[in-house]
């Protein structure tokens, strides 16, 4: 059972945080976005995960275009 924390632990850390950065645009809990995924992905046999891996990617683009320079030569 510890291994399984460990491996939670590790995930929730480490994770892209599309979830929590979802929830905070929606303005609703993160735990209801991670259930919906969750459900969602039940019914539609993985498509939600595509999506949430297409989020990710398009999250981690955002932040590396939008980035605050200081200076010109921060490029």
């Amino acid at each position: 059972m510890n291994f399984i924390h460990s491996i939670r632990h590790f995930f929730e850390l480490r994770g892209f945080e599309v979830s929590s950065r979802f929830a905070d645009k929606l303005g609703v809990s993160a735990t209801n976005v991670r259930l919906f995924f969750i459900y969602i992905s039940f019914v539609t046999v993985g498509l939600s995960f595509g999506i949430y891996l297409t989020l990710a990617f398009l999250l981690r683009l955002k932040d590396m275009v939008y980035t605050k320079r200081n200076s010109v030569f921060d490029l």
